[in-house]
């Protein structure tokens, strides 16, 4: 029984740490707010039946991240294959398309995934060239392309709105 309340503690503090981060992160990807939630609780899942297998903080935080990104490719697949949605919804998610926070958020949403994930781990979550390549498992040139690429795409789409 102990080792039950002390598993739930442990979810929960690393639910509270982690969730708003993780949260941003797969709605940067799936585009919406159920999707990105349902992402979430499936990596919380599997965080709670994994075994102990993490070295310290930082470890468990990649291992959560990289999780979380691919859970919402394994969601983006399957979403090409069930791209159909009901008329009765078309108008909820057009309004809510509408409703982004900011332009910038809009212009980031437009720009290819892969460097929208390197600019959201280093810009948005703070995290260096050389964790953003150990967490999208490329290299750190790779990373700085996609960094140099999404800020070029930005400030396109920027000069675009304004």
């Amino acid at each position: 029984m102990a080792d039950i309340i002390s598993l739930k503690n442990d979810i929960e503090a690393v639910y509270d740490m982690h969730a708003d981060m993780l949260y941003r992160l797969a709605l940067s990807y799936l585009q919406n707010n159920e999707d990105a939630q349902d992402a979430v609780q499936d990596v919380f899942i599997k965080y709670a039946t994994a075994s102990d297998i993490y070295r310290d903080e930082e470890h468990k935080k990649a291992w959560l991240i990289r999780v979380t990104v691919n859970r919402c490719n394994d969601m983006l697949r399957r979403r090409k294959l069930r791209t159909h949605i009901p008329l009765e919804e078309a108008y909820d998610v057009a309004a809510k398309h509408e409703e982004s926070d900011s332009d910038i958020m809009k212009c980031l949403e437009k720009i290819p995934l892969k460097n929208r994930a390197a600019v959201i781990l280093h810009y948005l979550e703070g995290y260096s060239v050389e964790e953003t390549a150990a967490v999208l498992k490329i290299s750190v040139s790779a990373v700085k392309m996609r960094l140099k690429r999404g800020r070029e795409a930005l400030q396109e789409l920027i000069r675009e709105v304004e």
